[in-house]
């Protein structure tokens, strides 16, 4: 297969201001871009993830909700990986994030745990050895 990599993923949000403020000082990710495209009303705005895989975030008129409970077809949830999801956890929660209690993966034995966006998109966050 020539697929090497994941390059980007694109998420809408309802409330562009909000969602930057949470991706990029919550979460740490680092801004690349940002546009506003006027023809469209939207604004895009480029994010790094420290992999080198990047996160869209578009911001669109009137997008419908994400339908998510119960589980639809499509896109389930983005998982992040992480050193440490204990300190991870502890660290959102600090800021105000939400997040689930921490279980463990029947199938490998590593920890993991969910948190939301503010539109509610399910983020994981899965430990792996650094």
């Amino acid at each position: 297969m020539p697929f090497l990599a994941i390059h980007h993923v694109a998420i809408i949000c309802s409330d562009y201001e909000r969602s930057k403020y949470f991706y990029s000082q919550t979460l740490g990710f680092r801004i690349i871009a940002e546009a506003y495209r006027t023809e469209r009303q939207s604004y895009k705005l480029d994010l790094l993830i420290a992999d080198g895989a990047q996160l869209e975030l578009f911001s669109f008129p009137n997008s419908p909700e994400r339908p998510s409970r119960p589980e639809a077809c499509g896109l389930r949830h983005l998982a992040f990986a992480v050193a440490d999801v204990e300190r991870v956890k502890r660290d959102l929660e600090q800021k105000g994030v939400v997040v689930e209690p921490i279980r463990i993966d029947e199938y490998t034995g590593k920890k993991f745990t969910f948190f939301a966006d503010p539109d509610g998109l399910p983020l994981e966050v899965y430990e792996v050895v650094t």
